[in-house]
């Protein structure tokens, strides 16, 4: 089975090897039928501590790291906004 990808914005870099990623996703509201927004934070490892807050990143699914850990960041796809 593929790992999964998704992009988000870091949110915080104030751990060691670990930054957190918020991802936000739309879908239609089931009842109202309006756009509604969902966001999620993930805990990712950086291996070399390179994600600033407020770059966008791309995170996939790996092996459990930690508690939190299950997604490490694989590109950073800008700088900072």
């Amino acid at each position: 089975m593929p790992k999964r990808i998704m992009e988000g914005v870091v949110v915080s870099n104030k751990m060691e090897k670990t930054a957190v990623v918020k991802v936000e996703r739309t879908f239609m509201h089931p009842l109202l039928k309006k756009i509604v927004r969902r966001s999620k934070r993930y805990h990712a490892h950086d291996e070399n501590n390179s994600a600033e807050v407020g770059q966008k990143v791309s995170i996939q699914e790996c092996a459990p790291k930690s508690k939190l850990k299950t997604w490490e960041i694989v590109s950073s796809n800008g700088a900072s906004a």
